[in-house]
């Protein structure tokens, strides 16, 4: 195997399994009602449905990050959690939750690799593979 085909595949699974991780730790406060959990969605106005929805979405996300056929979607998936978490940190919640700023640096984490994903992958995503350069088939 290509040293450069080595590194990229690597490369590939660290930006599918960080955020996969992340989120694989965000999960199960969300369905099992955690205080803290419950805490933050009562401070966005989104409990308990925001909570559970965010779990199954979150669910979902990693589920799709793991299978290869779907890890763009995965990605994008993630960024859009992400990017409203991080929106909400800002507007609502603060950047510190009770003295410790790790969900918001997790959330950006998340975002930042799962952004860097769906980039490397632009092609697989239907539509607009069409309008960007370098996914057109090469003439036969």
């Amino acid at each position: 195997m290509e040293a450069s085909t080595k590194n990229s595949r690597i490369t590939d699974w660290a930006l599918r399994l960080v955020p996969a991780a992340i989120l694989l730790m965000a999960i199960p406060p969300k369905f099992t009602a955690d205080p803290a959990a419950v805490s933050l969605f009562s401070q966005l106005g989104a409990e308990p449905f925001g909570r559970l929805a965010t779990g199954v979405f979150e669910t979902l996300a990693v589920l799709l990050l793991l299978f290869p056929a779907t890890v763009v979607f995965g990605g994008l998936l993630v960024a859009g959690l992400m990017s409203g978490a991080i929106l909400s940190h800002f507007v609502v919640l603060g950047i510190v939750l009770d003295g410790d700023p790790s969900m918001f640096m997790m959330a950006t984490v998340a975002f930042a690799t799962s952004l860097v994903l769906a980039w490397r992958r632009r092609c697989e995503i239907p539509l607009l593979n069409q309008f960007v350069r370098s996914c057109q088939a090469p003439m036969a």
